[in-house]
């Protein structure tokens, strides 16, 4: 009993450690975002009150000469810069929204900016040790009907098909998505050590409904599919990594950036469309859970990896045009330089509060829905 109860404790432990690294890498990003508006501010003159990595009750604080307060709060799940002035009129001429609207407005995208440049560097590095992300054919079911020669064999790594460069298990949906049984599709891969072209015959429609329908995609493709006791995909698919040159991989960097960025606007018209369930998306909580055991199953990979993702998320989200984030910032300030003057500053804190509120609770019920 005592060797088993160790047992459960070191994996107990071991996960707690996967969900630590998690943590501090949602906050690491969330740091950059925020380090982006501190800087930005600094070059502009922006009078500036508090950097905070963190929120709730402060474990660390020092006031600088200038009164800046630099502090760290003691949830680890968010972070702030607060400037004078950002949220009512203030005489001082180093407040925010006496700035000019254009270095405002700067100032709110550089949050989202260091998040992307910062993922592109991570991409870059993940690229550089692993090589660049690509999709294996691990384990085919050797169900196409029209043989071996026009079928993907085991450990055939997808570097294009359709023409179309496959990072991402999505792109490879995208390339041939809506295509029918039968039909060619060009495939550049990695097959024994060698790059070649070959045509594969599709062994059944390629008719998505979502990004989830890996089901789909493993018929048409002829990859082993399975869902285990509890209702988990198992597919035949891996992601792996080629390496390249130099320059060939900062550009690749950027490519696959973009390809993240893609991810998230398609999950978005998804959403609106209907073709993708509320009970898809996750909160905070569910973020970092999925990084943990990401991590704890992929390694530095898949710790840069979730890193690039979440980075790029950010900078996506925070542009969005919503109450509370960047992007709606960004829009009032756009009204305030076409009209001549504000709207209401008191009206303009209200409706940010009301975001500000309705993001954390959706964020919260997506990840309650999830326990039930």
């Amino acid at each position: 009993m005592s060797f088993l109860y160790l047992a459960s404790f070191g994996e107990a432990a071991t996960y707690a450690l996967y969900i630590l690294i998690a943590i501090l890498m949602l906050l690491l990003m969330i740091t950059v975002h925020e380090a982006g508006h501190y800087f930005a501010g600094k070059i502009f003159g922006f009078g500036i009150e508090e950097f905070s990595i963190g929120f709730g009750p402060k474990i660390f604080s020092k006031k600088k000469k200038n009164s800046e307060i630099f502090s760290v709060r003691a949830i680890p799940l968010g972070g702030y810069c607060a400037f004078c002035g950002e949220d009512k009129d203030a005489d001082d001429e180093n407040a925010f929204n006496n700035k000019k609207p254009w270095q405002r407005i700067i100032v709110l995208i550089a949050g989202a900016l260091m998040n992307y440049l910062t993922a592109i560097l991570v991409i870059a590095l993940m690229f550089g040790l692993y090589g660049h992300s690509a999709i294996m054919a691990y384990e085919t079911s050797g169900e196409n009907p029209y043989g071996a020669e026009y079928s993907l064999q085991e450990r055939d790594v997808i570097i294009k098909a359709n023409g179309k460069t496959v990072y991402l298990i999505t792109d490879l949906m995208n390339a041939v998505g809506g295509k029918k049984a039968g039909e060619d599709v060009d495939f550049y891969l990695l097959r024994n050590g060698e790059f070649k072209t070959v045509k594969i015959k599709l062994a059944s429609d390629a008719e998505f409904k979502n990004l989830e329908d890996l089901d789909a995609l493993s018929r048409a493709l002829g990859i082993y599919y399975s869902v285990d006791e509890g209702g988990n995909a198992v597919s035949g698919f891996r992601t792996t990594g080629i390496k390249f040159g130099f320059f060939a991989t900062i550009g690749r960097s950027f490519e696959y950036s973009f390809k993240l960025a893609g991810t998230v606007f398609t999950v978005f018209r998804q959403l609106f469309t209907g073709m993708l369930g509320i009970n898809s998306l996750g909160g905070t909580f569910t973020t970092i859970t999925v990084a943990a055991n990401a991590i704890k199953a992929g390694g530095l990979w898949s710790l840069l990896n979730i890193t690039a993702f979440i980075g790029v998320n950010l900078a996506v989200f925070n542009l969005i045009p919503f109450p509370a984030l960047d992007g709606a910032r960004v829009v009032f300030t756009l009204i305030e330089w076409v009209r001549g003057k504000p709207i209401s500053r008191k009206a303009e804190g209200i409706i940010h509060t009301v975001g500000f509120i309705l993001i954390l609770a959706f964020a919260l019920l997506i990840d309650l829905q999830r326990c039930f």
